[in-house]
């Protein structure tokens, strides 16, 4: 079985959530929803099997050493991916359906997190943390009422 990496160059990253944002925007002018399938694909493959063909090829173009870029932690980056790819396929298939506010909620979110992403700030990090501190706090009250 293939070992996960442990961290994901910035650079890749931030070309994962550039096709994410430019998927959205593209398929918002164009009404072309099946735009939508490049990013959806390649999260859904990258959260399920660690294979995230976007990543890959723009793997290619980095210049220097993967270790000689700023890293972001794969773990983290799966977790985002998962929020990713499920409000991906929520506006596939709202637009698929014929539900085209149901596409364009999903795509929103997601054309936003992407875009705060690219400036900086993780809205999906963000969320993970919060999450990790209510497992914690919970575990902690549960572990308190047994003593």
């Amino acid at each position: 079985m293939r070992q996960r990496p442990v961290s994901i160059p910035r650079p890749l990253v931030r070309t994962n959530q550039w096709t994410i944002f430019l998927s959205v925007v593209i398929t918002w002018i164009t009404g072309q929803y099946w735009i939508l399938l490049i990013p959806f694909i390649a999260n859904l493959l990258g959260f399920m099997i660690g294979f995230n063909p976007v990543i890959r090829i723009a793997k290619l173009f980095l210049k220097k050493d993967v270790k000689d870029y700023i890293p972001e932690d794969a773990v983290q980056q799966r977790f985002n991916s998962s929020i990713a790819t499920c409000c991906l396929g929520g506006g596939l298939v709202g637009f698929a359906a014929g539900f085209p506010v149901v596409g364009y909620i999903f795509t929103v979110m997601v054309a936003i997190a992407s875009f705060i992403a690219i400036l900086g700030f993780c809205v999906g990090c963000f969320i993970h943390f919060q999450w990790n501190q209510y497992v914690y706090r919970k575990k902690q009250r549960s572990t308190l009422k047994e003593n």
